[in-house]
């Protein structure tokens, strides 16, 4: 470990001592420690009373209801994070608009997805807010403009806790309510989680997951793949472990569903017989994390790199006419140049279908087959607020294939100067842009030539 004694570490954590990661301002990101404990006031949330419910949300805001939603089979709950015109229709052409309850999740309140989306469902729903509330820390713009239009409810997140740490708090279980799951029973196996993590022995869940990231990260097995789990739990651990070490040039590549064979590789489990475990796990793998974050001698609770994609995003949107997301480079060529210990990432700005899914499973599948690098893929913009951390902050390792699609119809943005499809493709050319002034290899291709 980096400065570190792996016998007081777990103690020093809870002891709030910053000088376990970086010495600087660790000690102010650490309220998701107590978090389970916290009082929670859910009693605003019209469990039952829709057909549908809807969450606006991106990144940390909506992949822990995304992985609720799955495990708990909620078929009536949906997760809205694309900006992908014919994804907006879709959602909105499948429920009825007088009947469903929105909730925009933003700890911000300045997410730009996010405000777009409560933008068009608040016009297109009647602008009637006792369908509409807002889960945001407290004091944001999107506050005071639920205050100011009247919304049914206004949930409060913690300000001392990160997007990507916020699963155990009104941000994941304001969806848990919704989707009709007990949320007090999941509090009490975070809880059962939390106490098991003050063990200063190998009792302790989370050290021990952290110790062995760190260790394996130590020994050059920085790719942490991840086990096939219900409910699609490595799509939040992704966020998780990709934005809290992705950065000063290190970092652990989390690949769910990879083979652990490899010299580069090693294996995490995933710990659920049941929905309710999800409590459990969430903790367990914070914790690790943040043990992980020592071992590389990083913050894990920042994100440095976030930002650059989204300044690209917004200078090409502020330039006029159309974003450029005509195909670039030669994948054969990206792929040809792979060399031991790299991964491929496959960064798929498209409507996220099923049948668009399969076809960027199949290119994975291909990419993987070919030469026999760790390849994982994410849909933007979603990844954007999640994994784009690692992509640009971390070992320059990656090698990355960009792939979009035919956007269909333009879909206007009240209140703003572009619609959702200019939007995705800014955010397609924004992010292709930070990438190159990185120096990371990139090529783009069209959905309709893989």
């Amino acid at each position: 470990m980096t400065a570190v004694d792996t016998a007081e570490l777990a103690e020093r954590i809870w002891e709030r001592d910053p000088t376990v990661w970086t010495g600087a301002d660790e000690a102010k990101w650490l309220g998701w420690l107590d978090e389970p404990m916290r009082d929670l006031d859910l009693s605003p949330a019209p469990v039952g009373e829709y057909a549908e419910y809807v969450l606006l949300g991106m990144g940390g805001s909506s992949l822990a209801p995304e992985v609720l939603r799955r495990s708990f089979g909620a078929t009536n709950f949906h997760v809205l994070d694309t900006t992908h015109p014919k994804a907006i229709r879709r959602l909105e052409d499948s429920i009825d608009l007088g009947r469903t309850f929105f909730v925009a999740s933003s700890k911000s309140g300045t997410t730009l997805e996010t405000r777009s989306h409560l933008e068009h469902f608040w016009k297109r729903a009647g602008k009637k807010p006792e369908q509409f509330a807002v889960v945001t820390d407290p004091g944001s713009e999107l506050e005071e403009l639920a205050r100011r239009r009247g919304f049914r409810a206004v949930f409060p997140g913690e300000p001392t806790i990160g997007g990507r740490y916020s699963a155990l708090s009104a941000f994941g279980f304001v969806a848990a309510a919704l989707m009709g799951a007990d949320v007090e029973r999941l509090r009490a196996r975070a809880r059962a989680t939390a106490e098991a993590c003050r063990r200063p022995d190998d009792d302790n869940p989370g050290l021990e997951l952290g110790l062995q990231f760190g260790n394996g990260w130590r020994e050059g097995r920085d790719k942490i793949c991840i086990v096939d789990a219900s409910g699609g739990f490595g799509l939040w651990a992704e966020q998780l472990i990709a934005e809290s070490t992705g950065k000063e040039g290190k970092g652990l590549v989390p690949a769910p569903g990879e083979s652990p064979e490899g010299p580069d590789r090693q294996q995490a489990g995933v710990q659920l017989e049941d929905p309710y475990d999800l409590g459990s796990e969430f903790f367990r793998w914070e914790f690790a994390t943040a043990v992980a974050g020592a071992a590389l001698g990083i913050n894990p609770f920042n994100q440095p790199d976030v930002q650059a994609a989204k300044d690209r995003t917004k200078e090409i949107l502020g330039g006029g006419g159309d974003p450029d997301i005509e195909p670039a480079g030669s994948l054969e060529e990206l792929l040809g140049g792979a060399r031991e210990g790299d991964y491929v990432c496959v960064q798929a700005f498209v409507d996220p279908s099923e049948e668009s899914e399969r076809k960027i499973d199949a290119l994975v599948d291909r990419i993987r087959s070919e030469i026999g690098c760790v390849t994982t893929h994410g849909f933007g913009p979603r990844y954007l607020h999640s994994t784009g951390q690692l992509h640009k902050g971390g070992s320059p390792i990656g090698r990355f294939v960009q792939v979009v699609d035919d956007t269909g119809d333009e879909l206007p943005i009240p209140g703003k100067s572009f619609g959702f499809g200019r939007l995705i493709r800014a955010q397609a050319a924004g992010d292709f842009a930070s990438l190159q002034e990185r120096g990371r290899p990139i090529v783009r291709v069209r959905l309709e030539e893989i």
